[in-house]
């Protein structure tokens, strides 16, 4: 495929019936079920790997007092970019980020040393006033959705925090089939605390870079107003670059918004904050992950997996059974339409269905399945077990 013939996420996302975007809310998106289902089952894949290392969910209020954002320092370096309004003569924001909210559940009770690390998960919606001559599609949006997370660590801990938290990194996008490149991003010229301490923060994320034996290069003044970062790139399938994940050391909130755990001789010691995103917004991820696929998204992720061609109406009936018993692993769907056999795998193959199971007399009577994947490859006939342990594998290789 040239990159003339290379389609935009938008159209894509109307050609598949994934999503949609209306003069009604500029900058938000509209999903539709099959694009849900992509939304839902990567922030699935997400959860379940993120639950693994320890991390914990919470939810936090999406409308919430600016006094928080004054509080935490975002007040003076971001309120430009938040939706600002009056209730009842005080002063409210749609919050733009999380990381005040996690510190105030932090906050919320005693926490002792033997307790950190803490590892806070977040997918809040989030609300960011972009000026609408820069909206574009899922990739510059007014509301969305990261996947958030917040660690509070003992200082002894940051080392091994950053260390586990690249190898997810990568884990996670090799999983996608990417290959990450890694930056580290240093102190701004407008910056919130002393000189001494983001030198030891930058010196703590370029440790574990070097001590993961991660190639990386440097983004001079490019870290966020409270700290370095290391930021992580990919390149897609038309060699475009785009930065993603970013795993950010933060010494100044934590001591802005006062929270504090008890050490072990009794005393209150201000915790480190971790701020971490795997994917950056999910909406902007599953824009670039339908431009780099064009729609053929991997077996796992495919919104619908399966395709159950009927050669007649005389068929329906064992097309059904075929469904039901995939069901419990794979999203089926049967084609009914009184359409030529020919015109449903041409549709089919135009939704980007992975595998086009077609069924007629022989396939009932020896209860098999004709397999064709929706490059037009023809896999033969398969029991329902040989095309389940097919599938399945597909489903679990995340290929």
């Amino acid at each position: 495929m040239t990159t003339a013939t290379l389609k935009d996420h938008r159209e894509l996302g109307r050609e598949l019936d994934l999503f949609s975007f209306h003069e009604y809310a500029p900058g938000a998106i509209f999903w539709h079920p099959k694009g849900w289902i992509i939304y839902r089952t990567l922030q699935e894949f997400l959860r379940n790997i993120t639950a693994s290392q320890g991390y914990q969910e919470i939810s936090t209020p999406v409308l919430i007092k600016s006094k928080i954002f004054e509080k935490s320092g975002h007040w003076k370096h971001f309120r430009e970019n938040m939706f600002n309004f009056e209730v009842e003569n005080e002063t409210y924001s749609l919050k733009p980020m999380n990381c005040p909210e996690s510190a105030l559940v932090f906050g919320s009770k005693t926490r002792s040393y033997n307790d950190l690390p803490i590892r806070f998960s977040e997918y809040g919606i989030l609300h960011r006033n972009e000026l609408t001559g820069v909206l574009g599609g899922a990739f510059r949006v007014r509301q969305f959705t990261i996947d958030d997370a917040h660690i509070f660590a003992r200082q002894d801990q940051i080392q091994e925090e950053i260390n586990n938290l690249l190898k997810l990194v990568i884990e996670v996008y090799k999983s996608l089939g990417f290959n990450p490149k890694f930056y580290l991003s240093t102190k701004p010229d407008k910056a919130m605390g002393d000189a001494k301490t983001w030198k030891e923060a930058e010196s703590d994320l370029e440790k574990s870079l070097k001590e993961t034996k991660v190639k990386y290069d440097i983004k001079p003044k490019d870290g966020a107003f409270y700290g370095p970062k290391i930021d992580i790139h990919i390149d897609d399938s038309q060699g475009r670059d785009w930065q993603l994940a970013t795993i950010q050391l933060d010494f100044q909130q934590p001591e802005s918004m006062g929270i504090s755990y008890v050490d072990k001789n009794g005393k209150n010691e201000r915790p480190v904050m971790i701020h971490r995103g795997l994917t950056g917004s999910l909406e902007r991820f599953i824009g670039i992950l339908v431009e780099h696929f064009q729609g053929s998204f991997p077996v796992w992720l495919s919104p619908v997996q399966v395709t159950v061609l009927p050669l007649s109406d005389k068929f329906i009936n064992y097309a059904q059974k075929v469904r039901k018993a995939l069901e419990p692993i794979a999203r089926v769907e049967v084609d009914e339409r009184n359409e030529t056999l020919q015109a449903k795998i041409r549709d089919a193959s135009m939704q980007k269905i992975p595998y086009l199971l077609v069924v007629g007399g022989r396939e009932e009577e020896a209860e098999k399945v004709a397999t064709r994947t929706r490059e037009g490859k023809d896999l033969g006939q398969l029991t329902l077990n040989e095309f389940k342990m097919k599938i399945q594998q597909d489903i679990d290789k995340k290929s």
